[in-house]
């Protein structure tokens, strides 16, 4: 067979793409597919460069696999790509043995020669580890994860010992350490594949036109429209009983709600809850579990008067949160006393700090000089997340709290890569945003969002960075010892209380709307969606 060259194969699929009509994008037929009306765009391809929740969904589960899993049910990390790891040197080398009966997806502008072998897992972190490798600045050489939680400092080298055997070198102990193998971002690539298309000089290919080792293979994407995924008849697990999984992008709340009735979705993420309950419940099923996820409002502290932790205390004065949770959430979440929710072990409990008091607000103002008010921006994502289902209408409420004290907001807001990617640049001056859970580990929630090193990847949407504070991370995470650990986080959530660089929100409940005749769509409690056991019960 003649292989095409990846620049022909990538130009024939946007073409093939663009040349579709409106009456050619139909869900395929019920015995074969399912169609899955997604909130956005994904950013790439690439769950490694990314932490947008779109991309994950979109990318991780699907296309992918790591070297381990997090069993929430056992609460403990079980095999994935590696068959079994240990602990040597005190805990700072670890040994992966690996599976030697994993095929990496052959496709259009792909087709492997071997097995997954331990060169791709050298090649897939050194990616983001080896800033003189090809790949490092492929699109544009970020990978916020893993250099928030500072694993890109961890990680000292990685060793090839055989073919299967492959040895993590670390610069020291680090308790979450396994823990973040087993997020979405520590996804395994091909090592073949990378070769191929340096030396067809399009490395950039490779986040455009995946290649993993994950249930389902990509076909086709063309923005705003589509993504069109094949199962992956060679997956060396279980995987899905469909053989096609099309993702149609759809923003609005209302148009999947209304596709999801007529059928024309056969899953969406996000229900309005509110309406839920008007459907009928013969041919819809509604999930729901308790996420471990937050909404805060991040302040920008390089900017004023926002550098002024009591210029942020009383703005979080000024802002009823109960009201908050009761029209946007319809009662379903609760108020966020910190930024780690109840479910997490080092949660600690106790009264919220910031009630609803414009009064003292006003003096806390006055006391800062700003008692004839100011203007400012709150930036609400344009998308539904699992922490905020409508962040358009929070800041409104916001909106109204705040000239209540004195103060002028305008609400922004952009197209949800282009308003990541201004946030990141820390362009705004507030924004409502969030976070949900990768693993269950509580410096998920510290390092990726308030560390010094999330100010440089983008993702510390405060812009704050706090010595002190940074200090404490990087002593619980030294230690095993869980009670040590607590005391540590407690601390943490001390300093974030006095310094307020964001004011924690709400932890929602994570819904999920279906119809009735859809089996084995998995939410697991920390990364994104799985279809990897989706099917269908066609005697419905």
């Amino acid at each position: 067979m003649i292989r095409l060259h990846t620049a022909l194969i990538a130009l024939l699929v946007l073409m093939l793409s663009a040349c579709e009509r409106s009456g050619e994008q139909r869900p395929t037929p019920l015995q074969q597919g399912l169609v899955y009306c997604s909130e956005g765009n994904p950013e790439g391809f690439n769950p490694q460069r990314i932490t947008s929740g779109t991309t994950i969904d979109a990318t991780a589960a699907q296309l992918y696999d790591r070297l381990i899993d997090y069993d929430a049910e056992q609460r403990q990390f079980v095999p994935a790509l590696a068959k079994s790891w240990q602990a040597l040197d005190n805990g700072t080398r670890y040994r992966f043995e690996l599976r030697d009966d994993i095929s990496f997806h052959d496709t259009a502008y792909f087709t492997p020669s071997r097995q997954l072998n331990a060169d791709d897992v050298i090649f897939s972190f050194n990616r983001w580890l080896d800033r003189t490798s090809l790949y490092f600045n492929v699109g544009g050489g970020n990978y916020p994860f893993f250099t928030a939680t500072g694993l890109d400092q961890l990680i000292k080298r990685v060793v090839k010992v055989d073919n299967y055997t492959v040895d993590f070198i670390l610069t020291n102990a680090d308790s979450s350490f396994l823990a973040n193998l087993a997020t979405d971002f520590a996804v395994i690539l091909s090592a073949e594949y990378a070769g191929q298309l340096a030396v067809e000089q399009q490395p950039e290919v490779i986040d455009q036109l995946p290649v993993g080792t994950g249930p389902y293979i990509f076909e086709a994407f063309r923005k705003n429209y589509f993504i069109r995924y094949s199962r992956n008849p060679d997956y060396w697990r279980r995987g899905p009983d469909i053989e096609h999984l099309v993702y149609s992008i759809t923003p609005n709340a209302n148009k999947r709600m209304l596709k999801l009735v007529t059928g024309e979705c056969d899953v969406i993420p996000y229900p309005l809850v509110n309406k839920l309950r008007s459907l009928n419940q013969q041919q819809i099923k509604v999930n729901s579990e308790v996420s471990p996820n937050v909404s805060f409002w991040a302040f920008n502290t390089n900017k004023e008067p926002f550098d002024d932790p009591d210029v942020r205390q009383a703005l979080a004065h000024a802002v009823n949160r109960e009201a908050i949770i009761n029209t946007i959430y319809y009662g379903n979440a609760e108020l966020a006393e910190s930024i780690l929710p109840p479910t997490s072990w080092a949660y600690a409990a106790g009264e919220t700090a910031y009630q609803y008091d414009p009064e003292k607000a006003r003096r806390m103002l006055d006391k800062a000089g700003l008692n004839e008010g100011f203007e400012m921006t709150i930036w609400a994502m344009p998308v539904q997340r699992v922490y905020n289902p409508n962040a358009r209408r929070m800041a409104e409420l916001m909106q109204s709290d705040l000239a209540q004290v004195g103060i002028n907001v305008r609400i922004v807001s952009y197209e949800w890569n282009s308003f990541r990617r201004r946030l990141s640049r820390g362009e705004h001056d507030t924004a409502l945003i969030g976070w949900y859970a990768d693993n269950a580990d509580p410096d998920n929630f510290f390092r990726p969002l308030l560390s010094c090193a999330a100010v440089t990847t983008g993702s510390n949407r405060a812009n704050w960075c706090h010595p002190g504070f940074d200090e404490i991370l990087f002593s619980a995470i030294a230690t095993t010892d869980t009670e040590k650990r607590k005391a540590l986080y407690r601390s943490a959530q001390q300093i974030l209380n006095q310094q307020l660089p964001l004011l924690p929100i709400a932890h929602s409940m994570r819904y999920q709307a279906q119809q009735n005749f859809v089996t084995g769509v998995e939410l697991p409690p920390y990364g994104g969606i799985s279809f990897r056991h989706a099917g269908k019960e066609l005697n419905q």
